[in-house]
């Protein structure tokens, strides 16, 4: 087997610390902070809020809500550190124009049907590895119904498993793809953390009430579902 077909065969479901050095935080920088972020701060009249509410030492997974393709970007350049996200096994696969891009980046691979023990291990690799943190979209896909519902037990299990802290990240203002500079005032709201010692349903349904305070969406959390998929879907 050649090296490049190792590469091309590697399970993105299971990564490890070491994958997490300097080099790719110099590579997230750069796409992030200079090829992507000034961009979209520029159209979308991009705001942080909150910085201050992210704790300087302990674990922490940043969860956020999922209205586009651009809320990655969004997220890590307002929370301003290294962050590796779930996503799911289909933006993994060649004919995905985004998986050379997400694979580099640090993201790692989740089967929203069948969630595996190695993403368990995956988020444990990579919060042995100096100053990154973890990504979620609990909504586990982009919804663009102004409506929070159907939120899965997923992201809190993770959390409880890794002693991670959560941070709810709330996306407002995003009213649909643009080019026109500055149509939209997007703000990317930091919250102050939810304990992962709470129990799992405390967790998702504070989350819920800050992501719906902070945009205005309705709560729709009737029940909360059993899978544990979360994943970025664009």
């Amino acid at each position: 087997m050649s090296w490049v077909k190792f590469k091309e065969e590697k399970n993105y479901a299971k990564r490890y610390a070491n994958e997490y050095h300097f080099l790719r935080i110099l590579f997230q920088v750069f796409v992030v902070y200079i090829m992507s972020y000034p961009f979209l701060k520029l159209v979308y009249n991009v705001k942080a809020e909150g910085r201050e509410n992210i704790p300087e030492n302990g674990r922490h997974i940043f969860a956020g809500n999922h209205v586009s393709m651009f809320d990655p970007v969004w997220l890590s350049g307002s929370v301003c550190k290294p962050i590796a996200y779930m996503a799911k096994k289909e933006l993994f696969v060649d004919d995905c124009n985004l998986s050379w891009w997400i694979k580099r980046l640090g993201a790692f691979a989740v089967d929203r049907q069948k969630p595996e023990i190695a993403t368990f291990k995956t988020v444990q690799e990579i919060f042995k590895a100096p100053a990154w943190s973890l990504g979620i979209f609990p909504q586990g896909g982009i919804k663009d119904n102004k409506k929070i519902e159907n939120i899965q037990k997923g992201f809190a299990v993770i959390a409880k498993h890794a002693k991670a802290d959560i941070i709810p990240v709330s996306i407002i203002g995003f009213e649909g793809y643009t080019k026109k500079p500055f149509s939209q005032n997007v703000r990317v709201k930091i919250n102050k953390p939810i304990s992962y010692k709470l129990p799992v349903e405390e967790i998702i349904r504070l989350w819920t009430e800050q992501i719906c305070n902070d945009t205005g969406f309705e709560n729709g959390m009737v029940q909360i579902t059993e899978e544990k998929p979360v994943a970025i879907s664009i």
